[in-house]
């Protein structure tokens, strides 16, 4: 008795990132329900086709590849915020000057202008309520700086906030405040958690609405899965994201496969509604326990639990991150001497994440400075292998070389994006000085070590499109950046291979996906078409890496992108 002849037939040269490295070329591969059946030759497969078998042929040009997944991007928040002001690369006279365009146009006198973008780099110094008054008086105002670590307030805004000359600085938190005392108008880390608390969230509606539009353009980038740290908004009862993300999920209206984390706040609840990592999030949920689907069986949800995201320390941006050595070359007035600033203390660290694995939700521990990342290495270290997915680090700005193995050892995946790089070069090298270009951003050094790097893009601080970044890993230079500027620690860059596979396979790895990532047999037959150039070495600044936009995108085997 014959076989049943395959659904589609993709024939040309593709990657199948297969094997623990390299390419992993085969010659075609062939897919039914969804999954990859069968890679390799073309030969040896042609067998597996009939009359129905759809065949896609590549050109030339062209190679297919596992599609992305982007480990590192606030979904829901940057959904929402394309519809709020955008004040990046602006210099304080243009924001002001777009912040009042938009007080003006604001019908109705009692409503909050929310934003992202500022960066105390482009003002020169920190911005004031003051400032925010002279263009929009008596109006709301609360503004994230790029970095969101810190939200720029309007003196109503700081009214709303409970925010004034008495306020006390929250433990992990610093209010800006005048020689008198009072405050300024900027919150950084703990503190700006009192404005944001006070910022009406959006609605399960607008979630439902804004999140599947974004989610297509992230196909047509060739992003098939994003995991989500979680929103920057206070939301205790899990009344938002996971509602609108479980409801999108059930009603087969989301697009993309997304892993969806919650805050601290959000642990009671999440414990008290049995949410554990990687189970997915919605009324139907698969029974605990169970394996995925099998081939040809109807697709599994798309919406999944994921971490606990903790936060160690601030940000280079705002001048909070936690180093072991002193930083150098902060504007007036920074927190504290900007050597040691730990949103979360090393011991309340462990004690959460021992919380939450006990619990059977894994965490993701936000790590810039040194000293944060081996706080959060202690942290994880004693509860890794203790749940469905793995413990994980974000960012792994600044890396101490005693540290870098801790990694591979644990299990502990190193989530980083390599498209901070564009924008993060120059105050690394500035405030850093020489730990800059030889720990900073330690790709090479953790690859090397044996760690799994997860590539993100952590939008909306930076943009959605992957591929800058990708070319940033390879090349350490920006073409951005001002001529004559040399790379950034080039000994950290990474190889192609390398990198596509902290593109495809580090984040399903992260999320215990072991089909996923790849094209060999069982995987899902999530792929795409780039253009042949996008793959030779050395890879080029501003080259065609840089500038890929898939032809073709595949998702479980269905045609979601052509062009």
């Amino acid at each position: 008795m014959s076989s049943p002849q395959v659904e589609r037939l993709v024939v040309g040269r593709i990657a199948t990132l297969a094997g623990p490295a390299g390419f992993a070329w085969v010659e075609a591969l062939a897919i039914s329900g969804g999954n990859v059946i069968a890679a390799g030759k073309l030969a040896d497969l042609q067998g597996m086709t009939g009359p129905r078998t759809r065949r896609i042929l590549l050109q030339a040009d062209e190679v297919a590849i596992p599609a992305l997944t982007d480990a590192h991007l606030h979904l829901g928040d940057a959904a929402i915020a394309r519809s709020e002001i955008d004040l990046t690369d602006l210099s304080l006279d243009g924001a002001l000057s777009l912040i009042g365009e938009a007080h003006a146009r604001a019908r109705d006198d009692g409503a909050w202008l929310v934003g992202a973008g500022w960066d105390i780099d482009h003002f020169g110094a920190w911005p004031t309520a003051t400032d925010l008054a002279t263009i929009a008086p008596g109006r709301r105002i609360a503004l994230w700086s790029r970095d969101h670590h810190a939200i720029w307030a309007s003196p109503e805004g700081l009214t709303a906030a409970g925010v004034g000359e008495r306020t006390v600085d929250p433990p992990g938190g610093r209010i800006r405040r005048d020689p008198d005392g009072r405050p300024e108008g900027v919150l950084l880390e703990n503190a700006a958690t009192l404005a944001a608390s006070a910022i009406p969230p959006p609605t399960v509606e607008a979630l439902e609405l804004e999140v599947p539009a974004l989610a297509r353009e992230l196909l047509e980038l060739g992003i098939a899965a994003v995991h989500d740290p979680g929103s920057l908004l206070p939301d205790p009862r899990l009344e938002r994201a996971v509602v609108a993300f479980g409801h999108l999920s059930d009603r087969g209206e989301l697009p993309i496969r997304v892993h969806l984390s919650i805050r601290r706040d959000g642990l009671a609840a999440a414990r008290s509604r049995s949410l554990r990592s990687g189970e997915p999030i919605g009324s139907m949920p698969r029974p605990r326990g169970s394996s995925p689907r099998p081939i040809g069986s109807t697709p599994e949800p798309r919406a999944h639990m994921g971490w606990l995201k903790l936060f160690a320390d601030g940000a280079l941006g705002s001048r909070t991150a936690a180093l072991l050595g002193p930083q150098g070359g902060s504007p007036a007035g920074s927190p504290g001497d900007g050597s040691r600033i730990f949103v979360t203390q090393p011991g309340e660290l462990a004690e959460l994440a021992r919380e939450a694995v006990d619990a059977g939700i894994a965490s993701q521990i936000h790590a810039i400075g040194d000293a944060a990342v081996r706080a959060a290495l202690g942290a994880l270290e004693p509860i890794a292998g203790r749940s469905n997915i793995r413990p994980r680090i974000e960012h792994v700005q600044l890396l101490h070389p005693a540290d870098v193995s801790r990694f591979a050892t644990a299990g502990i995946v190193a989530s980083v994006q390599p498209s901070h790089l564009r924008t993060d070069a120059a105050p690394a090298r500035a405030e850093w000085g020489e730990r800059a270009e030889a720990d900073g951003y330690p790709y090479g050094a953790l690859a090397a070590a044996g760690a799994t790097l997860a590539f993100g893009s952590d939008a909306p601080v930076e943009t959605i499109d992957p591929w800058p970044g990708l070319e940033l890993a390879a090349t350490r230079r920006s073409p951005d950046w001002p001529e004559g500027t040399p790379p950034f620690g080039p000994a950290q860059a990474l190889a192609l291979e390398r990198i596509l596979r902290a593109a495809c396979v580090g984040a399903a790895v992260a999320a215990g996906e072991s089909r996923r990532g790849r094209l060999r047999p069982r995987s899902p037959a999530d792929l795409i078409v780039i253009p042949v150039a996008a793959l030779a070495e050395p890879v080029e600044v501003g080259g065609p890496l840089g500038r890929v936009r898939p032809r073709l995108v595949l998702v479980e085997g269905q045609v979601v992108v052509e062009r």
